[in-house]
C-alpha cells in the first residue's frame, strides 16, 4: 500500500469506466430492455472538484444513452466517450487530446473491456465488486463496490496526496 500511495504523486489525469463503476452494477430495465445507470453524488462532487483543480479527466463507456452524457457534461466532463467497443482507441484520442502519457494515467476500471487499458496505465484501480482478472492487474482495489463511492474513493486519495483536496475551512459553495 506504501508505494500505491507514492504513485498517486505521478497521476496528473483520470479515466473511469461507468458501468460497474461510476454505476452500480446491478441496475433495472427500462421498456427498452435498456438499464438505468444509478450516479454516486459523491463521486460527482470529487469529479468536478478533480476538474476544477485542472486535471483532465475522461469517461470510455460502451453504453451509449443521453441520461449518462447530460450527467457528466453538467460535472464539466469534456471527454467523454460513449458506445466504446474498443477502449483503446479512446484512450489514445484522450492521450493526444491531452498531451498526457500513459504513466500520468489512473484508470478505474471493474470488467474484461477495461483490462487492456488497464494494462496500460500507471495506476489502475477498480472497485471492491471487479471481476478477478481487472483486480489482478490493478494497483489499488477500493473497499467500495461500483456506483457505491470508489471514485471518490480514489480522487479524494490523488488530491489529498498532490495537497489539493479540499480544505472544510476554506470551502466556498459559490466555487461549486
Amino acid at each position: 500500500m506504501a508505494f500505491f500511495k507514492e504513485e498517486l504523486m505521478n497521476v496528473k489525469g483520470f479515466v473511469f469506466d461507468v458501468d460497474g463503476v461510476l454505476s452500480r452494477i446491478i441496475q433495472p430495465l427500462t421498456n427498452e430492455g435498456d438499464p438505468v445507470r444509478t450516479a454516486n453524488i459523491r463521486d460527482g462532487f470529487a469529479m468536478v472538484h478533480a476538474i476544477r483543480s485542472g486535471y483532465p479527466l475522461a469517461i470510455i463507456t460502451g453504453g451509449n444513452t443521453t441520461e449518462v452524457r447530460k450527467r457528466y457534461q453538467k460535472l464539466g466532463v469534456t471527454h467523454l466517450y460513449m458506445g466504446s467497443l474498443d477502449k483503446i482507441t479512446f484512450f489514445d484520442d484522450f492521450l493526444k487530446k491531452t498531451g498526457l502519457k500513459d504513466s500520468e494515467i489512473m484508470y478505474m476500471g471493474d470488467d474484461l473491456p477495461d483490462y487492456l487499458v488497464m494494462k496500460r496505465v500507471g495506476v489502475p484501480v477498480c472497485p471492491n465488486d471487479a471481476v478477478t482478472e481487472i483486480k489482478s492487474v490493478s494497483k489499488y482495489i477500493s473497499d467500495r463496490n461500483g456506483g457505491e463511492g470508489c471514485v471518490r474513493d480514489v480522487v479524494e486519495q490523488v488530491l489529498r496526496a498532490q495537497g489539493k483536496w479540499i480544505d472544510p475551512e476554506k470551502l466556498h459553495w459559490s466555487s461549486f
